[in-house]
């Protein structure tokens, strides 16, 4: 499997932060602003500690994505940056060249979340006034011609959404960055199954992924076509199950009910279904949290998009890993708060016990890649 983190490009600390989907612009941040110079501290400590790459948000509640990771990737020398982007914003053939820069220079550290938009007030503010459905259509033409480009082709196309004529790049991307992509719409199935490299789903109770996965991976299979799948989680792992459940009671309490009333409100006029199923899974209410053993709902009371978190000891957080691993998710895109210190707390305690399970290796360069402690020496990493 790949591990990958997280870049809080809209502001940390100790307590959730706010953001994304129906949460309002102005609201997100935190106690730690998103400056280059915290960015890099989280970049590097996941790059230690060998996490594979990290998500970088998009929308006007974070940093712009493309910018802050080109940046980084002078800061760090091997970690990877999954960049968000949504493709009514560029032109195709824009996107398939700054791809190809991006790759030259960084070098070959690029990969892609392509993010269609669920909320419409948003999209408007970008001058993006298509209805949800024509935006995932028009996603799948952006990515038709720069699938072509990659390839170094010549492309005319002529499309509902968009048209391009003589289109080409100097120079392929090397190599060619792989897609990512969400959505629980049955649009968004058929984007997944026609474009995308890895099919990401939030971080739902296994039996709803386990349906979502055999869903997307029959669309593909009818195509001729075979995926990777991924998920995104946020972690709260500590020595002991007692202490990880302390922690999630700490940030529930510090939680005012006005604001968790407030974002539901706008969490529930998003057009994303998977916001839906977020929602769904607490219903706004506090008293109904854990969800499945060890996957906590508290996130999503204040914050859009992946609202999950898996709570518990190091062991039994990598026991839901590798439950998740065992339905067919290869790839997992964590995230804790503060981001800087959950990083450590998962990259010293969770990662050693997927390696010694034989779940999960190292990138090569990383400090991870040292020869494996016995986790039993150490306290930090100790699995209780």
């Amino acid at each position: 499997m790949k591990v990958h983190w997280f870049l809080p490009t809209y502001g940390d600390g100790r307590q959730l932060v706010g953001g994304g989907h129906g949460v309002p612009v102005g609201s997100a941040g935190g106690v730690r602003p998103a400056t280059l110079s915290y960015l890099t501290q989280v970049a590097r400590a996941a790059e230690q500690l060998g996490f594979e790459a990290a998500l970088t948000p998009t929308g006007m509640w974070c940093e712009d994505a493309w910018l802050t990771t080109a940046m980084l990737s002078q800061q760090t020398e091997r970690l990877k940056f999954l960049v968000a982007f949504r493709p009514g914003m560029l032109t195709p053939t824009l996107a398939a060249q700054m791809a190809a820069t991006y790759q030259r220079h960084s070098p070959g550290r690029l990969l892609l979340n392509i993010v269609t938009g669920g909320e419409p007030s948003e999209q408007r503010g970008y001058g993006d006034f298509l209805s949800k459905d024509d935006r995932y259509a028009r996603g799948a033409e952006f990515l038709h011609v720069v699938r072509a480009l990659w390839r170094g082709e010549r492309v005319d196309f002529t499309g509902k959404y968009l048209r391009v004529e003589g289109a080409a790049l100097e120079r392929v991307p090397d190599p060619v960055p792989d897609i990512y992509f969400g959505g629980s719409s049955a649009a968004a199935g058929e984007v997944a199954a026609e474009h995308v490299d890895v099919y990401l789903t939030w971080g739902e109770p296994p039996a709803q992924v386990a349906e979502k996965i055999a869903w997307v991976r029959k669309l593909a299979a009818d195509r001729g076509r075979t995926l990777r799948f991924g998920i995104r989680l946020h972690i709260i792992a500590r020595d002991t199950s007692e202490a990880a459940w302390s922690v999630a009671q700490s940030l529930l309490d510090a939680l005012d009910p006005k604001a968790i009333e407030a974002v539901q409100a706008g969490l529930a006029r998003s057009e994303s279904e998977g916001q839906r199923r977020m929602r769904e899974l607490h219903g706004g209410s506090v008293d109904r949290l854990e969800v499945a053993p060890n996957l906590w709902a508290g996130i999503g009371l204040v914050r859009g998009g992946a609202g999950t978190a898996l709570v518990g000891s190091h062991t039994e957080v990598a026991d839901r890993i590798g439950e998740y691993h065992a339905l067919g998710i290869d790839e997992f895109i964590l995230s804790g708060h503060p981001h800087l210190e959950e990083a450590w707390w998962v990259g010293e305690g969770v990662l050693p016990v997927l390696r010694s399970r034989g779940l999960w290796e190292p990138p090569a360069g990383s400090l991870a890649a040292a020869p494996p402690t016995d986790t039993a020496a150490v306290p930090f990493a100790r699995a209780r």
